[in-house]
């Protein structure tokens, strides 16, 4: 699973600073930047009050930061089409 990439990618799709993200999800900027450079484990609280602050249910994120073979019962296709769709609808909200 790679957490922090999904992390900074969704902030950057959602065009959020760190400090942004900071202000909206209560995690400090040094800890965000280690969380998405994955040099922290970060617990399922701060995950939920991240995906909250980009607009994302939780189970959204996780989804996008699962990486291939975590995910064994849908065809890799469907999820890659699925991610790239979730991805595409982030760049094209408003807000």
């Amino acid at each position: 699973m790679n957490l922090g990439g999904t992390i900074k990618q969704c902030r950057k799709i959602r065009k959020l600073t760190l400090a942004q993200l900071s202000v909206s999800s209560g995690i400090s900027v040094s800890h965000l930047c280690l969380l998405e450079r994955n040099k922290r484990e970060p617990s399922i609280g701060a995950v939920e009050s991240i995906a909250n602050a980009l607009g994302l249910p939780l189970s959204v994120l996780v989804f996008l930061a699962a990486q291939d073979g975590e995910i064994t019962d849908l065809n890799s296709s469907y999820i890659d089409s699925l991610s790239n769709n979730i991805m595409d609808l982030m760049s094209n909200a408003k807000g």
